[in-house]
């Protein structure tokens, strides 16, 4: 289908209402003509922005990866930096589950090359362990993200009711536990970057 000759909406606005529509909707239920009917467009109208579907989406994914503070990473410790950046990451994507599971259909790497960068340029001096960094710092977030905003999708507790008499240790556990579910997340992030620094430290000796 081709373009209209002149925009009738800009690209923000148009990305912005396809988070609202995923939100109302879900994304079974995502349409082009839902978008532009919530605009006052009609769905050709989209095209003078998108070439598709896909690309609409894409950008939804690449809004909500946005909405974390990347640019102020290495104005402060990595570590420090990292925390923040992966617990912003993580409740944006909470904030729209609905939404979250773009991120695995667009990949974050291809669609935020430079918050990447910015990232890996406060890793270590010990280079040749900043993609396994990277790779865990990646899938502790994403993993996290995904399985609370499923769980929140599905109306379910990520941790079903359990008994002491039937799961003596799972029950002793989550009545010891000190944090709630952004606190485990952020201890897990912690205990790796912990052992980020002893590893890091052993092969620098």
């Amino acid at each position: 289908m081709g373009r209209p000759k002149q925009a009738l909406i800009t690209r923000k606005a148009a990305t912005l209402a396809a988070l609202a529509a995923i939100d109302a909707e879900g994304l079974e239920s995502f349409s082009l003509n839902s978008v532009a009917r919530s605009i006052g467009v009609k769905a050709p109208s989209l095209y003078y922005h998108f070439h598709d579907k896909a690309e609409l989406l894409a950008e939804v994914a690449r809004l909500l990866l946005s909405k974390s503070n990347y640019r102020q990473v290495g104005k402060e410790h990595w570590e420090d930096s990292t925390l923040k950046l992966c617990f912003e990451t993580r409740r944006a994507l909470l904030e729209h589950p609905n939404a979250a599971p773009l991120i695995l259909q667009f990949f974050p790497r291809h669609l935020l090359l430079d918050a990447y960068e910015a990232a890996i340029a406060g890793y270590p001096e010990t280079r040749s362990l900043h993609m396994a960094i990277l790779e865990g710092i990646e899938k502790l977030t994403f993993g996290s993200a995904l399985f609370a905003a499923a769980a929140k999708t599905a109306g379910v507790s990520a941790m079903p009711h359990i008994t002491p008499d039937d799961y003596p240790n799972l029950a002793a556990s989550v009545a010891a536990s000190q944090f709630d579910d952004d606190g485990n997340f952020l201890e897990a992030l912690r205990m790796f970057l912990a052992g980020v620094r002893v590893r890091t430290q052993a092969m620098a000796n």
